[in-house]
This record gives structure tokens, C-alpha cells and sequence, in this order.
């Protein structure tokens, strides 16, 4: 069975997590990813250990599966010319440099385009193509800082809380996800238009965009959502409790959970009661009815808590770490960890993607690749080179 973008070349000019992100997952449906790299050093992350496995970083491991790398010093002319014939053979071209970067190289996505009509160029950066701010740097802490994510991150002030940033790069990771299905949707558009087109992708417009309800909270109440730690700024009860051993997570989502909640702590009384009787009510009355729920897991264990609301689907479940939820019975049943051989000989682990197609399966093919680990083989592939140019070009420092 082929996948679903087995027909798809995509040119990857994307480095650190945003971009490599967003052609990882296209990547994992199938396309053939050519990583452009630096000479020499190439992604950033490679250097950015430890954890290493060999000579390869954790981090550059855990975004470049299913990518092959080229090496191409884009600063010099033959360099640039090989990335001009790349992205005319490319249907994707995703880029995260600084505005304007590309052209100063003379790659600039139009001039490509012109030479390729069908060429989609997806470019992703702090703040977007056009702006007052589009020349300024962005990274992600200081996007979530700056996008609002921080605000609504951690526990309140009155708590001893303060802003926090999410533990992984996760406005890198979700405008990388954006990226992702704009491409998608672009190479639909294409098949009607036969042309492609850019795509703009800014990390701060992307954070703004996934706060959701938060946004809306604020959009149709006028009230600034706060840090609020665990709980729901919208539902109640919905937020992690402590037990006699440990800790848990409830997240009960309508009054029918409520009062199967309420019958399986034996606090049945509770759901009867007008202060408690819809969520509305609820969250006008949060803090009285969160310390009674509190009074009651306090007395058990986490294990017990879990099995009484097993028992009646009221959607909870225990706060692992991330080896819990990687070597557990769940992870190895759906097989969320799988392994890659690299050329180096190393068994690379790689989470798994998410996404079960029913007849397209999702690519598990290629370790992520060893710097410039196949510049000969995708210069005779995609251009027809023969040994003697590229040997040129190498002896040139130019690969």
C-alpha cells in the first residue's frame, strides 16, 4: 500500500523545531523530504546535547524522521543554483529564516515560484512576511510569553504561582502543525488551479489562534482569563486532586458526570443540591464544592479513586511522567515507541505519529539522517548529476 503523499517532493530549508516539524509529519505521510543543510554543522539542533545517541542529539532525532539530508553551502553561487533546480523539481519548498533571507541568498520563494508554477513555499516565522514586525527574531518561550500562553500557564498568584511556559517548545510545534495542513491543503488547491501559491505561517498569530475558549472567554465575557493551575476555566470539577498516596486527574465535562461522580464518591446529596445542580451553578460556587470533592479523595488511594471511576466512565486518570506514559501496558499496545536503524548502525526509538489511516499507512522508513548523508544520492536522483559534477561541486566546498 502506498502512502498518502508518496508522490510529493518537498524541499525542507526549515531548521531548530517549527519547520522540521511540520515536513516530519509530511515526511510520515509519505513524501520524499529533502533536509537542505549547512556544511559542517548543519541543523542547529544536531549540536543540542546532551542526551546523544552517537554522534545525533536527542532533540535533532525527535523532529527529522523520514528526511533525507543534502548538505548545500547556500552563501555561494553554485550552492544557490543547486537549490534553484532542487525547488524546480520540489512541489514544496518550507522555510523558517529570518524575513527577507532567502533573498539576499537569491533564492526569494517568487523568483522560484516563477521558474516552478506548481511550487508551493510555505514560510514560517516569528511574525509573519508582512508587518511592522516582520524583520524582528522570535523564539518560542518568548512567543508563549508573548502570545498569552504564559498568563493562563500556572498556578495563581495567591497560590505562590507565577507565569510558566509549557514544558516543551509547543508554539514552535503548533505552528509547525499549521504549516503542516496549510501544505495539505495548498497541494489540494493545486490539483484544482494547478498552481501553487506561498503560505504565510507566523508562530505569534499561531499562538494567539490555538488559546481557543480562552480567546473566546475573553472575546464574549470581557473578563482576562488567569492562571487558574490545573482547573477548567469553564467546567467544574475538572482538575487534578490529591489522594491519600498521590495525585489524579478528574475531568468531569456535564451534569450527567456530575452526578455519577458525585453517587461514586458517596456525596449523592451534592448533585441534588441548587448550588451544585448545573455548571453554571457550579462555577459560581467552584471553590466550596472543589474543597468537598478534595475532603473525599483525601481518604483513599489514587489507585482506588480510579478504579471507582473506572467502574462508572467519569474520565479521569492518574499524572504520569513521560517514561510512564512511554513504557507503560497502554504505550506498548498501541505501539508508541517504534525503531529506526540509522546508516550509522544505531537503533534510533522515534514516537510513534498519532494518525491510523485505514489504507494509506503512516511511513516509518527513515532514521533521521546523518548531516549530508544523502547529498550524491538525491543530486543524480532529483537532477541527473553525474559523479564528475558532483565531485566539482564537493572539491568547491559547495556540498
Amino acid at each position: 500500500m502506498t502512502c498518502p503523499l508518496h508522490n510529493t517532493r518537498v524541499l525542507d530549508m526549515s531548521r531548530i523545531l517549527a519547520g522540521p516539524w511540520a515536513t516530519q509529519l509530511l515526511g510520515d505521510y509519505g513524501a520524499d523530504v529533502i533536509k537542505v543543510e549547512r556544511p559542517g554543522s548543519g541543523d542547529d539542533t544536531r549540536q543540542w546535547g546532551p542526551p546523544w545517541l552517537g554522534q545525533q542529539s536527542a532533540y535533532f532525532l525527535s523532529t527529522n524522521r523520514n528526511k533525507r539530508s543534502v548538505t548545500i553551502d547556500i552563501s555561494t553561487s553554485q550552492g544557490q543554483q543547486v537549490v534553484r533546480e532542487l525547488a524546480a523539481e520540489a512541489d514544496v519548498l518550507v522555510e523558517n529564516y529570518k524575513v527577507g533571507t532567502l533573498a539576499r541568498f537569491n533564492l526569494d520563494p517568487l523568483d522560484l515560484m516563477s521558474s516552478n508554477e506548481r511550487l508551493i513555499v510555505c514560510s514560517i516565522s516569528a511574525f509573519g512576511q508582512t508587518g511592522s514586525r516582520a524583520s524582528e527574531p522570535g523564539y518560542d518561550a518568548m512567543i508563549q510569553a508573548s502570545g498569552g500562553l504564559m498568563s493562563i500557564t500556572g498556578a495563581p498568584d495567591d497560590q505562590g504561582g507565577g507565569p510558566q511556559k509549557v514544558g516543551v517548545a509547543i508554539a514552535d510545534i503548533m505552528a509547525g502543525m499549521y504549516a503542516s495542513t496549510a501544505v495539505l491543503a495548498a497541494l489540494n488547491a493545486r490539483m484544482q488551479t494547478g498552481k501553487g501559491q506561498l503560505i504565510d505561517v507566523p508562530l505569534y498569530d499561531s499562538q494567539v489562534a490555538w488559546l481557543a475558549n480562552q480567546n473566546m472567554n475573553f472575546l464574549v465575557g470581557g473578563a482576562v482569563p488567569e492562571r487558574m493551575g490545573t482547573a477548567h476555566p469553564n467546567l467544574v470539577p475538572y482538575q487534578a486532586f490529591g489522594t491519600s498516596d498521590g495525585s489524579l486527574m478528574l475531568a468531569v465535562g456535564n451534569d450527567r458526570q456530575f452526578a455519577d461522580c458525585m453517587r461514586s464518591l458517596d456525596l449523592e446529596d451534592l448533585s441534588g443540591n441548587e448550588k451544585f445542580a448545573n455548571n453554571e451553578a457550579r462555577l459560581a460556587n467552584r471553590a466550596e464544592l472543589v474543597g468537598l470533592i478534595q475532603e473525599r479523595l483525601s481518604r483513599n488511594t489514587t489507585a482506588h479513586w480510579l478504579d471507582v471511576f473506572s467502574a462508572s466512565q467519569i474520565p479521569s486518570g492518574p499524572i504520569n511522567d513521560i517514561g510512564e506514559a512511554l513504557s507503560g501496558a497502554y504505550a506498548n499496545e498501541r505501539h508508541l515507541v517504534r525503531y529506526l536503524e540509522s546508516a550509522a548502525g544505531d537503533s534510533v526509538p522515534t514516537v510513534a505519529n498519532p494518525v491510523d489511516f485505514g489504507s494509506t499507512p503512516v511511513h516509518y522508513e527513515k532514521a533521521p539522517p546523518l548531516l549530508g548523508e544523502h547529498t550524491e544520492e538525491v543530486l543524480k536522483e532529483w537532477l541527473g548529476y553525474s559523479a564528475e559534477q558532483i565531485d566539482g561541486l564537493r572539491s568547491g566546498s559547495v556540498i
